[in-house]
């Protein structure tokens, strides 16, 4: 059959899948448009500055696996390139480097396991993405985006509109990349709003599930009871299906013990278009305090388009106490120090104590905006059994979920909160819920909002259908402009 052009910008897995199937394209070719694409934008012309590291074997798997096309057993990502986070470990040629030149010389001798279900189900790992350093967890005053080894990344849409710096963090490099169709797919990690701020600020659809459905082994940490990976993509069933094959029990992370019986290995099934028509959804109209007049009007229009598909949008109030917590910063150093401790000896650093003394040699490259929060972190107790530490998470958890989410979804009978971009992500990120952003439209100056729905742990397949519908209905996502 003689072959057709393909379309790349904004394909999806299901059309790709389709194209290999009627033999009018080939993992090789795809790949190799990946590649020319993310050479003319992100490495010049805009200079979106969000692929780290190129796969050098990329092209070599993707003939393999052309070679291989039909055989059973097949997954669902099959030939489909996909960049990851560079905070997540891969067994190849690319180094793993949080953004920090203390890692440079990080290659992993494990995939994580992340890594391996992507492999088990067919895709190619593409990249490394560019990230704000440690997963925005260095220190303060510093703009998202940003790391000392990757440099600056841009918001495809921010370029000649409004502030190019506002792409959300800390996978900043994920949400801009593939808002720029330089991958299907992409991976992503959160502690708190690290999925769901990136994702909306580039227009793309970020699931960030329970913790516990994804195993975070082989995964660089901050916080152990927050952090997970999760799909980043430009359609909800695109995502639906990378969260399907990234699931998983893990004897490395206790965690997803948690996911027996609960986690699913398809999510597909809940891409219904119907799936607002009763839904009951809470809005806590405090959280969009912080949105601009018209970012306000477009959060205003999704409610009404969400209400339009039969939903019932139930103004809540969500109980809030402020309380200061440093869960994240006492966790931190003793993830941290536990990977650094299995890093090969080409890495100069096998603690916290010594990425602090690295970046202190040269100041200027190293720590342009400081380490304050890796001084603080160093400054805490490693021990898990710390009586504050086990006080503030105690309370984390009360305050989000017992006397929080829970409460409020239980008294007004919810399926999920509604917020506008990442500005609830706290609460469900300390809970451990799961939450979905999708594309909600623009501003006058084409900065992109979105919506977004969280639920109860588990809740994923619900939120699914809930996003999907809303997407569906609405096809408020446009791909950014570059010529």
């Amino acid at each position: 059959m003689e072959k057709t052009t393909f379309m790349l910008e904004e394909a999806t897995i299901n059309e790709i899948q389709q194209a290999f199937k009627d033999n009018r394209l080939t993992s090789v070719e795809l790949v190799q448009a990946y590649l020319d694409r993310i050479e003319k934008y992100d490495k010049s012309g805009p200079t979106i500055n969000s692929v780290l590291s190129i796969n050098p074997d990329a092209l070599k798997i993707a003939e393999e696996l052309d070679d291989m096309r039909g055989q059973d057993g097949q997954g669902p990502l099959y030939g489909i390139p996909v960049l990851l986070k560079d905070n997540i470990d891969t067994a190849d040629n690319m180094p793993t480097t949080a953004g920090t030149i203390a890692l440079q010389d990080n290659y992993a001798l494990e995939d994580a396991f992340v890594a391996t279900q992507l492999r088990q189900a067919g895709a190619i790992i593409l990249g490394k993405v560019n990230m704000s350093e440690w997963a925005y967890f260095m220190t303060q005053n510093v703009p998202s985006g940003y790391s000392g080894l990757g440099g600056q990344v841009l918001n495809p849409y921010g370029v000649g509109t409004f502030e190019a710096g506002s792409v959300g963090g800390s996978s900043s490099g994920t949400g801009a990349s593939i808002a720029s169709n330089f991958a299907v797919v992409g991976i992503g990690t959160e502690t708190s709003g690290s999925i769901l701020s990136p994702a909306s600020a580039n227009s793309i659809v970020g699931i960030k599930p329970t913790v516990g459905l994804i195993s975070r082994t082989g995964i660089i940490p901050i916080a152990e009871s927050q952090d997970t990976a999760g799909p980043m993509a430009r359609t909800v069933a695109d995502a639906a299906i990378t969260l399907s094959v990234l699931t998983g029990v893990d004897a490395e992370d206790p965690a997803t013990q948690s996911s027996v019986g609960k986690g699913l290995t398809d999510y597909t099934p809940f891409l219904k278009r119907d799936g607002l028509k009763g839904a009951r959804i809470g809005l806590d109209l405090s959280f969009l305090s912080e949105a601009s007049k018209e970012e306000r009007a477009v959060m205003e229009q999704a409610i009404e388009e969400i209400k339009s598909l039969g939903a019932i949008v139930e103004e809540v109030i969500i109980p809030k106490q402020e309380f200061d917590s440093e869960v994240l910063w006492y966790e931190f150093k003793r993830g941290v120090n536990e990977y650094l401790r299995k890093v090969s000896d080409e890495v100069p650093v096998k603690s916290l104590a010594d990425v602090i003394e690295f970046n202190k040699l040269d100041p200027k490259v190293r720590m342009k905006f400081g380490q304050s929060e890796l001084e603080k972190s160093l400054s805490l107790s490693d021990d898990p059994q710390d009586p504050i530490y086990v006080e503030h998470r105690e309370t984390d958890l009360r305050i989000s979920a017992a006397e929080g989410i829970d409460v409020v979804m239980a008294r007004y009978s919810l399926d999920a909160l509604l917020f506008e971009n990442n500005h609830g992500a706290a609460m469900p990120a300390k809970a451990g819920y799961p939450s979905i952003t999708v594309p909600a439209g623009y501003t006058s100056a084409g900065k992109p909002v979105g919506v977004t729905f969280s639920g109860l742990a588990f809740s994923e397949p619900r939120l699914i259908e809930l996003a999907y519908s809303y997407e569906q209905a609405t096809k408020k996502r446009i791909a950014p402009r570059f010529e």
